[in-house]
């Protein structure tokens, strides 16, 4: 009978305990979440639930396995199995409770600050603050689980012995990849570039969508996704039209005849962005830029808060713009000319024609 009890009490109270202590951490968080709503952390803490009720389990079952006497032949075995566990989920834990403290610092900070710019910077870097965390505790958990075997724990002398080889040939082999790293720091901190910038990068327009430690994305406008290094961005030239405040000016072009009523045209290029609700409103204009034998340049400008809003306001001026030109002024769009050329008038006194000199043969 005993045989059956004392596992039953050793696996059950371990099983017990855990839902006990976790459910009045849940409710503690709950109540604090509560009394706090401007302070996101409770909350986001309540998260870390599971990775608490495995690593305190397996806490508790690897404490009293022995006395429990169950499979007493592959006790070594279970004990070990129970450590990696542990190891394991306090690793999650802790990737919990750190991911937890970031995302609330964010929050707290965008709540508190109105502008986009630096909002973005402080995302990007705490993005790759929680990257670089979630990596250094992986890291040290593989190294703690691979110290539980006696095997590693005997080449551990090896290992460190032949160190200064290894870091050699590694540093030779992950040149790129611990280039990029730094790269991404660098970005971090540097704040060359945030989430949600608009950017021009190979000529290709687009916003920066997600920044990793060895890679960067940009979301195009027709929703493709381009995967470029980041020690690409540290190394050559690129357009961050997020830089220094996202509002923006554009321009349109148009190829006119000369006979183009320029002055009707500047009031309805007033009219179009009145009624544009992409436009500020903070300036506009419209000019005569260049001339050809055969046509004439117009620039309409116009600005707007972001990059998405001129390029709306963009088309929007090129479309009615041409649509008026055609139904009101259709003699103002550019064409090419198939009449004959007029003579000039004659003079009223015409020149006399030269004389006719008589060509003479040799003889």
């Amino acid at each position: 009978m005993e045989n059956v009890l004392r596992p039953l009490i050793v696996v059950g109270g371990s099983v017990v305990l855990t839902l006990a202590v976790v459910w009045l951490a849940d409710v503690l968080l709950r109540r604090a979440d509560d009394r706090h709503p401007d302070n996101p952390l409770w909350g986001l803490l309540r998260r870390c639930r599971l990775p608490l009720q495995l690593a305190l389990c397996a806490a508790l079952l690897r404490g009293s396995f022995e006395q429990a006497k169950i499979a007493e032949d592959h006790s070594a075995g279970i004990a070990q199995t129970l450590t990696l566990v542990l190891i394991g989920s306090v690793a999650w834990l802790l990737v919990r409770i750190a991911t937890a403290v970031v995302e609330a610092t964010y929050a707290r900070y965008a709540g508190a600050h109105r502008d986009p710019a630096r909002v973005r910077r402080v995302r990007t870097q705490v993005t790759l603050i929680q990257r670089v965390v979630t990596a250094i505790v992986g890291v040290v958990a593989v190294g703690a689980m691979l110290l539980t075997f006696p095997a590693m724990q005997a080449a551990g002398t090896s290992l460190l012995a032949s160190a200064g080889v290894l870091g050699i040939v590694a540093g030779v082999a992950a040149q790129s990849t611990l280039a990029n790293l730094f790269a991404g720091l660098q970005i971090a901190f540097g704040d060359m570039v945030r989430i949600g910038d608009t950017v021009v990068v190979d000529g290709e327009w687009g916003t920066i969508d997600e920044i990793t430690l060895t890679f960067l994305a940009v979301r195009t406008w027709d929703e493709r996704r381009i995967t470029m290094p980041v020690s690409y961005f540290v190394s050559k030239p690129f357009e961050n039209w997020s830089r220094g405040g996202s509002q923006m000016t554009g321009t349109v072009f148009f190829q006119l005849d000369h006979t183009a009523p320029i002055t009707e045209m500047r009031e309805q290029l007033q009219d179009i962005l009145r009624e544009c609700a992409a436009w500020d409103g903070r300036d506009w204009g419209l000019a005569v830029t260049d001339t050809t034998p055969n046509t004439i340049q117009v620039r309409a400008l116009v600005t707007a808060k972001d990059a998405d809003d001129i390029w709306t306001v963009r088309v929007t001026v090129r479309e009615h713009l041409v649509r008026w030109l055609t139904e009101h002024h259709a003699y103002a769009l550019p064409r090419v000319n198939t009449a004959w050329a007029e003579l000039p008038p004659e003079d009223d006194h015409p020149h006399p024609p030269p004389p006719i000199v008589p060509r003479t043969g040799r003889g």
